[in-house]
């Protein structure tokens, strides 16, 4: 696993209790990556640490489009097989 180093006086700056931050920043990132199609659904999920129905309202919430890959359909189908 890697990390990413953010100043500290930034992280400070964000307006929530200190052991929100890194959840907010990690939601932050993933509706971003998503958004963009830097990330597929599912690894977009799994950065954002939420269940696909909690990711799936995350992104409601914010109004992005989804994306439907043949990444996520495997995923779907082998989820459905288990």
């Amino acid at each position: 696993m890697s990390s990413i180093d953010l100043p500290s006086d930034v992280l400070d700056a964000i307006a929530a209790p200190p052991e929100d931050r890194e959840p907010i920043v990690r939601q932050e990132l993933a509706v971003s990556l998503y958004r963009e199609e830097y990330l597929s659904f599912g690894k977009a999920r799994e950065l954002a640490g939420l269940s696909k129905a909690e990711f799936h309202r995350l992104l409601g919430e914010r109004g992005v489009e989804r994306h439907y890959t043949e990444e996520d359909l495997a995923l779907d189908v082998k989820y459905a097989r288990e």
